[in-house]
C-alpha cells in the first residue's frame, strides 16, 4: 500500500466524531501542515467536524493562527480534553462561549492515559490530582456548564484514595517526525523533544483508528537505523511530507542542532538578570538548591532561578529536566520552552512523567498565581482566563520539595532596593493571596497529609507550610509588616514564633556568594 499523500489526502481520513488525538508542546513537535489541511477542508466543505481533540500541552504562541488555533472553529470541534488551553485564544473563547465542552486533565495523566488506550485498560489510576480541580469532589476537571461528562472517578483500593481517568478510543493520530521510508518507519533526528509520538500512535492503532505522520523527508524502505526508528511502520497509514515552513524545529527557528545533541555548543556566560521583584523571588528560591539535586524549573518565573544559580555558580552542581522528556543541558525559554541546549539525554514525554510521579525530582520551583489561606495554588483557572493545568500537578504533588514563586500583588507593582532592604515604591492593584483560590492546581490539604516540604515565596515574604497550615516564616528588610504584608492579603496567616528577616544579601545588587552555602548542604 502507497502511505505517501499529500496533507488534503490524509485529511480525508478523519471522519465526522472522530476522536482525533495530537502531537505537539508549545512550539515543538506540531504536525503544522496538516493542521492548515484540516482548517482548510473545514472551512471549504464543513468536514471534518464534531470532533473531540486530545491533546497534552499546548501548541501555539497565545496569538497566532498556528498549530491548534487552527483547529478551534465552532463546529469543527464538539469536545477538548486536554492538558493547556492557555496558549490557544480562539479555544478559550469557545470555552467560555459554552460552544465546546472542555475537560481539563493533568498533562501527565493525559500521557499515561493514551499509554493506557494503547494497551486497551480501563484507564489510569493515580493519585496525581487527588484535592485538586481534577477530583470529583472539586469539579472533576469540568471547565464550563455543558461539561457534563465524567470523566475521572474517585475510587478506593486497600483503603487509599486513588483517581481513575477513564480510557477512550482514539479514532485518529496525528504526529510528526524527520524521516519516514515507505513503509512508514519514523525518525526524529531533527526534532528537539521525542514527545508521545509512539503513545498516540499505539493508541489508535489499537483503537481501530488511523495514524497519520508529517516528516520531512522521505527514505528508501530499509535504509533507516533500526535503532533510530521511533514510529514502527506497522503503525503508520498516511505519510505527509511537509513544505519546509511548515516543519520547523520550533516556532523560532528552523534548526537548531545544540537542541538534539548533534553538537555542544559552547555556552555564553548567562547575563545575571536585574535586581527586580523577580530576581529577589528567585534568590530567595536558588537558596534551597542542593548539590547533585535533581530539579525542574517552571516557565516564567521560576526560570530566573537557573540565572541566579549561573551567577552565584552552581548551575553545574544541578541537573534541569522538562517535562517533554529532557534530562541535562540549559533549558531554553518563551517560545523553545520544553527543549534544552547540549541536552544529556531527551526521553519520551510519558516516561518523564513516569519519573515525576514516582518522586524522582528533588525540588521543583513553580509560578504562583493564587495562594489561599490552606496553602492551595491556582495557575490553572482564574474567571475567563483558562489556563490549563500543563504539568504542574503532577510535578508539585510529587517532588520532594516545591517552591512556588510569585509576587503579593499584581497589575503595577514597582519595588526598590537599597543597603539591603525592600521598598515598595508603589503597590499591585491586585492581591493575590486570597481566602480561597477559584480553581485548585495544588492542594494544600495533600501536601500536609504527606508531610511535603513547601515554601512560598514572594518579594517580601515567605510562607512555609506547617502541620498547623500556612505559616508566615521571614519578612523583608525594610517592610512594614502590617502595612505591606498583612495589608496586602485577605486572611490572616499563622506567624511562626521565630519568625525571620529574609537575607539582607537577596536585596543588594552584587552575587550573594552562595556557592560555599549549596556545597555545604552536600556535607
Amino acid at each position: 500500500m502507497n502511505k505517501v499523500m499529500t496533507a488534503e489526502e490524509a485529511v480525508r481520513l478523519i471522519k465526522p466524531g472522530d476522536t482525533v488525538a495530537i502531537s505537539g508542546f508549545i512550539g515543538m513537535g506540531h504536525p503544522e501542515e496538516i493542521s492548515k489541511a484540516v482548517e482548510a477542508s473545514f472551512l471549504k466543505t464543513g468536514t471534518p467536524h464534531s470532533l473531540t481533540l486530545a491533546y497534552g500541552a499546548s501548541q501555539n504562541d497565545g496569538k497566532s493562527n498556528w498549530g491548534l488555533n487552527r483547529w478551534c472553529k465552532e463546529g469543527l470541534i464538539k469536545r477538548i480534553i486536554a492538558g493547556h488551553f492557555n496558549l490557544q485564544p480562539d479555544m478559550v473563547r469557545l470555552i467560555n462561549e459554552e460552544k465546546v465542552e472542555a475537560y481539563a486533565v493533568p498533562q501527565g495523566v493525559m500521557m499515561h492515559l493514551f499509554r493506557a488506550i494503547a494497551g486497551k485498560k480501563p484507564g489510569v489510576i493515580t493519585h496525581v490530582g487527588l484535592k485538586t480541580f481534577a477530583d470529583p469532589r472539586e469539579t472533576g476537571g469540568r471547565l464550563n456548564s455543558i461539561s457534563k461528562a465524567e470523566i475521572v472517578k474517585l475510587i478506593e483500593l486497600e483503603g487509599q484514595e486513588y483517581l481513575w481517568y477513564k480510557a477512550f478510543p482514539i479514532n485518529v493520530a496525528i504526529i510528526r517526525g524527520t524521516t519516514a521510508d515507505l513503509k512508514g518507519n519514523v525518525t526524529i533526528e531533527k526534532e528537539a523533544i521525542r514527545l508521545e509520538f509512539l503513545a498516540l500512535a499505539m493508541a489508535a492503532k489499537n483503537s481501530g483508528g488511523k495514524v497519520i505522520v508529517q516528516v520531512e523527508r522521505l527514505a528508501q524502505t530499509g535504509t533507516l537505523d533500526p535503532r533510530m526508528v521511533v514510529v514502527p511502520g506497522i503503525l503508520v497509514d498516511a505519510i505527509v511530507v511537509a513544505k519546509p515552513e511548515n516543519h520547523w524545529q520550533s516556532m523560532v527557528e528552523q534548526y537548531n542542532p545544540a537542541l538534539t545533541g548533534e553538537i555542544k555548543a559552547p555556552l555564553s556566560s548567562i547575563e545575571p538578570i536585574p535586581l527586580d521583584d523577580r530576581k529577589i523571588i528567585c534568590r530567595r528560591a536558588a537558596m534551597e538548591l542542593s548539590p547533585d539535586s535533581v530539579i525542574n524549573l517552571g516557565i516564567g518565573m521560576p526560570e530566573g532561578v537557573s540565572a541566579v544559580a549561573a551567577e552565584e555558580g552552581i548551575i553545574d552542581l544541578l541537573t534541569a529536566t522538562i517535562e517533554p522528556g529532557l534530562i541535562g543541558g540549559v533549558p531554553t525559554s518563551g517560545l523553545r520552552f520544553g527543549c534544552s541546549i547540549n541536552p544529556e539525554a531527551i526521553l519520551d514525554h510519558p516516561s518523564q512523567f513516569d519519573f515525576y510521579d514516582g518522586g524522582g525530582l528533588d525540588l521543583a520551583c513553580l509560578g504562583m498565581a493564587e495562594l489561599d489561606v490552606y496553602g492551595n495554588v491556582n495557575v490553572s483557572k482564574f474567571g475567563p482566563r483558562i489556563a490549563g493545568p500543563g504539568g504542574f500537578v503532577n510535578i508539585t504533588q510529587n517532588a520532594k520539595k516545591v517552591v512556588f514563586c510569585g509576587t503579593m500583588t499584581a497589575g503595577g507593582l514597582k519595588v526598590a532596593t537599597g543597603n539591603g532592604k525592600l521598598t515598595i515604591v508603589e503597590e499591585g492593584k491586585a492581591k493575590k493571596l486570597v481566602p480561597k483560590v477559584g480553581h485548585i492546581t495544588f492542594s494544600g490539604e495533600y501536601a500536609r497529609e504527606k508531610g511535603q516540604k513547601v515554601l512560598y515565596v514572594t518579594e517580601r515574604a515567605v510562607f512555609e507550610m506547617r502541620p498547623e497550615g500556612l505559616t508566615l516564616t521571614e519578612v523583608a528588610p525594610g517592610v512594614d509588616l502590617e502595612k505591606d504584608i498583612f495589608g496586602q492579603m485577605l486572611f490572616k496567616p499563622h506567624v511562626a514564633s521565630d519568625l525571620k528577616l529574609m537575607d539582607r544579601r537577596i536585596f543588594t545588587d552584587k552575587p550573594m556568594g552562595l556557592k560555599d552555602e549549596i556545597l555545604s548542604k552536600k556535607a
